[in-house]
């Protein structure tokens, strides 16, 4: 991957609060069919990170760039037109809307006067849930009536919607069961294998060397260690605490 261009890369980026150094000078870089992990303890600076990348906040300074070309992500949909989607803790589902429009809200294919175009939208999600070989019993099935691994899994196929080239990943596995949490994993692979590049951020060591190419520790808002999956948790645990 190195000598490459990589799709997103964070060059020196700063992010502060007032007084507080929410990020310091951090770099990153994330390349095509590769999922890169974020880690730290609480307070690193890893979800401040992902909302940079996302155009929720913008960096105090330094600079982003896409395609190896600086990039202002002066807001979220700013993030979509550069081909970046996000998925967050709060899911931000309707639960009484079917999967179509929920993996649809917010983007719905409309045609004259306005009329959704819900044959297209289910086609497209069946599409889309078949990509990601996600197992859904079906694309009108409420939100409610599914479990908490196939709402996550929703989700991520919701990013695939206007075709993003890089998909971040906050903490897509908290909460879940082990059986979920092994479905939700393999979407994770899946996503690398269709091509894109991938930030997971995640607290779980096992999950994140499962499905990794590369572990990148963030301390106090710093970076603090790039690791191979195959690293030891020793090894990851001591640039986390400060140890190394």
């Amino acid at each position: 991957m190195r000598g490459r261009t990589p799709l997103l890369a964070l060059r020196q980026v700063s992010r502060y609060f007032g007084a507080v150094e929410a990020l310091v000078d951090v770099d990153l870089e994330v390349h095509a069919h590769e999922v890169v992990a974020l880690v730290g303890d609480n307070g690193a600076g890893k979800s401040t990170l992902a909302k940079v990348v996302a155009g929720v906040l913008s960096p105090s300074s330094g600079q982003v760039e896409v395609d190896g070309e600086p990039v202002t992500i002066s807001s979220p949909s700013v993030a979509n037109q550069l081909g970046v989607a996000s998925v967050f803790q709060d899911l931000a589902v309707c639960e009484n809307l079917d999967v179509t429009a929920n993996v649809f809200l917010g983007q719905e294919l409309r045609g004259r006067a306005g009329l959704l175009r819900d044959g297209e939208m289910e086609t497209e999600t069946r599409a889309l849930l078949e990509h990601l070989t996600i197992r859904i019993p079906s694309v009108r099935t409420p939100l409610r009536h599914l479990s908490a691994g196939q709402r996550q899994a929703v989700v991520i196929a919701r990013t695939l919607i206007g075709q993003p080239r890089i998909v971040v990943l906050d903490e897509p596995t908290a909460a879940l069961s082990v059986a979920q949490t092994a479905e939700v994993l393999t979407h994770i692979q899946r996503l690398r294998e269709l091509g894109l590049g991938v930030i997971l951020i995640s607290h779980n060591l096992n999950d994140v060397r499962a499905v990794s190419d590369r572990i990148e520790v963030l301390r106090h808002g710093r970076n603090n260690g790039s690791f191979p999956a195959s690293a030891t948790h020793e090894e990851i645990l001591a640039a986390i605490t400060g140890a190394a």
